[in-house]
């Protein structure tokens, strides 16, 4: 019988429901970690859905995982039972690439093995998701929850925070700097918390003027109605960098020249061709970069958590039960949460 109460989806349009899975027993180098609370990704909906077409059912999605220890292998040595961690968007690599020597498993050269949806390394079963009461994860891939950080406020911080973490820090943003933030949701808002944590003088692009004052509530210093073509025209070759959390395809170009001279365009939004082209001589002609970022490793991924404790950043969230998960997805899709729902894992440990 299944051990552990999770919800599903099962086919693409078969919504989340009720499903037990089975988590293994504890390896040498295994936590096992009771799960308080997990984020909701938008990824989570595009792999419910089939989005991408890679999905295998039954899906537990889940990669925002935060909780406490209840349990170790005899070789772990970095934690104990009781102690507050947190698992992001990864559960294993090669371990032995270049990559991963780096400390920049999410870059694996053999592919690194996604907490949902990967195969084990080991014994070739699908990986499950944070949807659900528990988790068995190597402690390689285990970090830390400071004390200063709310756990709920803290799972967020495992993907939408280390996705524009992880890019700035790569960088090097700090004081003096001019960075756009291009986006308003759950990886903007975290964006300029980030940017103005380091220092910098912080920029949001949005669309929609309805978003000007919440802009500014979250932290920016300045707001840019980007379909306004006389903001935009005076922007014109102003920043250092640009962080695009926009996930569909949009124009690159307008942004493109807001950027100073050897200015730095960085996507951690788009994962699909960009489309309209992008103009290279707006490139080759101010030797501007046009760049991508994932995730972080998981020496950044503790580093992340440890400056949002020291730089009282947090991820605004709104509280979800597990039962309205449907519904949260719908909202997620119509940009109707501000600007994460985390999942109290209560309400599916208490269910029958």
């Amino acid at each position: 019988m299944a051990n552990t109460k999770a919800y599903a989806a099962t086919a693409p349009d078969s919504g989340l429901a009720p499903h037990g899975i089975d988590r293994r027993e504890l390896r040498a180098d295994d936590v096992a970690i009771e799960i308080d609370y997990c984020g909701v990704c938008h990824t989570d909906i595009h792999f419910a859905q089939n989005d991408w077409g890679i999905t295998k059912y039954p899906l537990v999605p889940g990669h925002e995982i935060v909780g406490r220890v209840t349990a170790v292998g005899d070789q772990v040595k970095g934690y104990a039972v009781g102690d507050r961690v947190g698992v992001g968007c990864m559960v294993d690599s090669c371990r032995e690439c270049e990559a991963c020597k780096d400390g920049l498993e999410q870059y694996c050269l053999q592919g690194m093995t996604p907490t949902y949806n990967g195969e084990d390394r080991y014994d070739g079963s699908v990986t499950f998701g944070g949807y659900s009461e528990k988790v068995v994860v190597s402690e390689h891939f285990v970090v830390s929850i400071p004390e200063k950080l709310e756990m709920a406020h803290a799972a967020p911080l495992l993907c939408a925070g280390i996705t524009t973490y992880s890019p700035l820090r790569h960088y090097g943003v700090k004081a003096g700097h001019k960075v756009g933030v291009i986006g308003m949701g759950g990886l903007g808002h975290m964006g300029v918390k980030f940017a103005r944590a380091l220092g910098a003088e912080v920029t949001i692009f949005t669309r929609s003027e309805s978003k000007v004052a919440e802009a500014k509530h979250q932290g920016a210093h300045h707001v840019i109605v980007s379909t306004d073509e006389q903001q935009m025209k005076d922007a014109a070759e102003s920043f250092d960098f640009m962080l695009d959390t926009v996930p569909v395809q949009h124009d690159l170009n307008p942004y493109l020249n807001c950027l100073k001279y050897d200015g730095t365009h960085i996507l951690v939004g788009l994962l699909e061709p960009v489309d309209p082209a992008v103009n290279a001589g707006a490139l080759v002609g101010k030797r501007r970069v046009l760049a991508g970022s994932l995730i972080g490793g998981m020496p950044e991924t503790q580093e992340m958590l440890d400056f949002c404790a020291e730089h009282d950043v947090r991820c605004d969230i709104e509280m979800l039960d597990m039962q309205h998960i449907n519904e949260a997805y719908e909202k997620v899709k119509k940009g109707e949460v501000k600007y994460r729902y985390v999942i109290d894992m209560d309400s599916l440990k208490q269910a029958g």
